[in-house]
């Protein structure tokens, strides 16, 4: 687990434009695995106990802010963007005074794994006391990536853009992954010198290990995973950094002692939770907000949100939970049964082909198949109480507000808008008529119909 720095703030940005993922959203809350790109970067800062967090954004993007605010981030604002320099520099009226380690991040790499960030922090505070501590990778292709420069004794001397960077530089192979943890106490003094002389006309955020130097300052390195500072600027992108992520949290689940049969088909919201011993079928999907306790089975094709299921739960295939959902231990949830702001109590079976929302079911119910809970009215919700032990037949509609009370039965195809007492049977068909020769009588006048009806085609084809 990562170490809590004892002083540590972050500048997370988070300005960048959706231009290449050609959409109205801005791209840092593009998701993956149900959580914001940014979320997952603000995930990371907070389980290093990181505050004050600032998160820089651009000119309208109050959708950004929105979504910093609800963290719990000050919010700065770039405008104009002049770079990533200019960038960290918005953050300096959040940061007055404070002396600590400050921690840059971009909002667009959510895979950033907060044990890389702490190995950063380590390195800032060994006995060289670099000024800033860089994140490097060695890329198979270092393309447009900027090269870091290491002087003789392995510090870092100065970060060149690829635009920048003549041959010899361009030779380099240890690249720039964006992420720094800066000296706090000198950071914004060096951001405040650096200057606009390159091929874009920005301040760039690299420069600040050249001003560090001038002032008498060592940088470091720290090398790391190029997987983990994937920028997501592109539909692409966001689709490797969802196959990425999954993997690893499909890892983590089978860590701790799950059984995925298929494990490549199983999809995991970030905060999905998963118990010891739970057998996992192909296809199915979490989505936010999803615990699952020991011993569970989920059966193929089931999509989960929202929901809590309990010990020894057995759910689907073709299950549908959706959010409010409670399924206590011994609960079974069969084919294409949708639920939804519901308790199903211990021991508790609706098996199959059912819809059951707003509503408690009791221990040991049974619901039958084809049962609905008629919750909405078209203006209001309403809830059902179905009891323990009680057995509501196949077919059957109950139209809440209602309650069916313990160990009572409701006959198959029944619509229920009155309360059921305990232990009371209550059937709402409309009474049997049995018509004695009458299929054979009605088959008869069937068959002389269409014979008639062939007749009189034949006769307008002549």
């Amino acid at each position: 687990m990562p170490t809590a720095s004892i002083d540590l703030a972050a500048v997370v940005l988070a300005a960048g434009q959706s231009t290449r993922m050609n959409s109205a959203v801005s791209k840092v809350l593009h998701e993956i695995a149900g959580e914001a790109l940014l979320g997952h970067v603000l995930a990371a800062v907070a389980s290093l106990d990181a505050s004050p967090v600032v998160v820089v954004a651009g000119r309208g993007q109050d959708d950004v802010a929105g979504l910093a605010s609800s963290q719990g981030a000050e919010v700065a604002i770039q405008d104009p963007p002049l770079g990533t320099g200019h960038a960290v520099l918005q953050a300096r009226a959040a940061l007055e005074g404070f002396g600590g380690d400050i921690m840059v991040v971009y909002g667009d790499t959510p895979l950033i794994r907060p044990e890389t960030l702490q190995l950063l922090i380590d390195r800032r505070h060994q006995a060289d006391n670099p000024a800033v501590v860089v994140f490097g990778f060695r890329p198979a292709d270092p393309a447009l990536y900027g090269r870091l420069v290491l002087d003789d004794s392995d510090h870092l001397a100065r970060i060149v853009e690829a635009r920048d960077a003549n041959e010899t530089e361009k030779a380099i192979n240890l690249c720039n992954g964006g992420v720094m943890v800066l000296d706090g106490a000198i950071a914004f003094d060096l951001l405040a010198n650096l200057g606009n002389d390159n091929a874009k006309g920005e301040y760039y955020l690299t420069d600040i290990i050249a001003e560090a130097a001038k002032n008498g300052r060592v940088c470091a390195v720290i090398e790391g995973d190029e997987q983990e500072i994937m920028g997501v600027d592109h539909r692409t992108a966001l689709a490797a950094a969802e196959a990425t992520l999954q993997d690893r949290l499909r890892a983590k689940v089978l860590a701790g002692g799950a059984t995925l049969v298929d494990p490549g088909t199983v999809w995991f919201s970030a905060d999905t939770v998963v118990g010891r011993d739970v057998y996992i079928e192909p296809n199915v999907f979490f989505g936010p907000g999803v615990v699952v306790q020991d011993n569970v089975t989920i059966k193929g094709f089931s999509h989960i949100e929202g929901a809590i299921i309990g010990d020894g739960a057995v759910i689907g295939p073709f299950a549908r939970l959706r959010p409010g959902t409670e399924l206590a231990e011994d609960t079974k949830v069969g084919n294409f049964v949708e639920i939804k702001k519901a308790k199903i109590e211990a021991g508790a079976k609706v098996n199959h082909l059912s819809y059951i929302g707003d509503a408690r079911v009791g221990m040991k119910a049974n619901i039958g198949a084809g049962t609905i809970t008629c919750n909405y009215d078209g203006f209001n919700k309403s809830h059902t109480d179905i009891g323990a032990g009680a057995f509501i037949g196949s077919n059957s509609a109950l139209v809440a507000p209602v309650k069916i009370g313990d160990g009572a039965t409701v006959g198959a195809g029944s619509t229920i808008s009155n309360d059921v007492a305990a232990d009371d049977l209550t059937v709402t068909r409309a009474p049997q008529k049995n018509i004695a020769g009458g299929a054979e009588r009605l088959r008869k006048r069937y068959r002389s119909e269409k014979e008639a009806r062939q007749n009189d085609n034949t006769k307008q084809d002549k």
